[in-house]
């Protein structure tokens, strides 16, 4: 399964690690993923979303109706 947050599309970026002596080596920045289950009152069930934080802080702020509603219409399969 790749890491990728289902609400705002965040995936892993790649940069270097820097150490002390200034040694750079290829690292990956991985997103704050959760696997989340959240409550549709309109269809009376539950779905598991994986998000990160940000997409929480979006849920938080639009309602968890309207991000299902605008992932619908980018066509995903909830």
């Amino acid at each position: 399964m790749s890491r990728v947050c289902d609400v705002t599309g965040k995936r892993p970026l790649t940069g270097n690690k820097v150490s002390h002596a200034n040694n750079k080596t290829k690292r990956r920045f991985l997103p704050n993923l959760h696997r989340q289950r959240f409550w549709l009152e309109g269809e009376k069930r539950w779905v598991r979303l994986r998000v990160s934080r940000q997409g929480l802080r979006i849920i938080d702020k639009l309602g968890i109706e309207q991000v299902i509603n605008n992932l619908r219409a980018e066509g995903t399969k909830i």
